[in-house]
């Protein structure tokens, strides 16, 4: 039988996110114009063998509480349940990003060490991009091993607020 994943668009000071919740859990808050959408949204569904239906749901309506919080600075941790669709290695890199604390960073290399894999950077990276709970599983915090910004399914002007944002720099408004 084909579960419901419950879908809503929310846009937030630094872009349009896709939020999606199934069985009392957050298993979606991703840009909704990244290059990566099919694939993101099909390995989910595949994944949780659901469909999406775009309707309300509490989980999502918490997420969203969570979130303003956050961009007005007021809060610097989500305990929204979320439930992952990945493999298991993808599982336990976005376990790792989560461990990156709020106005922290860290690189591909450091997050492969931590995980006792450092000749894993590259499938390190790849799992990152695959995240489909931005913000919640913080994949903005991953930087270059030169300290510079890289890729970000939000774009780099977005990843660059995020930062921003975490550090104290500014307040969105």
């Amino acid at each position: 039988m084909t579960k419901t994943i419950s879908i809503q668009y929310y846009t937030t000071a630094v872009g349009e996110l896709i939020l999606g919740a199934t069985d009392g859990r957050l298993c979606l808050c991703d840009w909704r114009y990244r290059k990566m959408r099919d694939a993101v949204n099909s390995r989910i569904k595949k994944t949780l063998n659901a469909k999406f239906v775009e309707q309300g749901d509490a989980v999502i309506d918490l997420a969203i509480q969570q979130l303003e919080e956050y961009f007005l600075q007021q809060r610097r941790e989500f305990d929204v349940p979320l439930l992952t669709a990945g493999t298991s290695f993808q599982k336990l890199v976005w376990d790792q990003l989560q461990q990156i604390p709020y106005g922290s960073v860290a690189s591909y290399k450091q997050l492969a060490e931590k995980m006792d894999n450092p000749k894993a950077v590259r499938a390190v990276a790849s799992a990152n991009g695959a995240n489909a709970l931005s913000i919640f599983v913080p994949c903005h915090r991953i930087i270059g091993s030169n300290g510079q910004l890289v890729g970000y399914a939000g774009g780099l002007p977005a990843k660059q607020k995020l930062l921003a944002l975490e550090s104290d720099l500014f307040a969105l408004s």
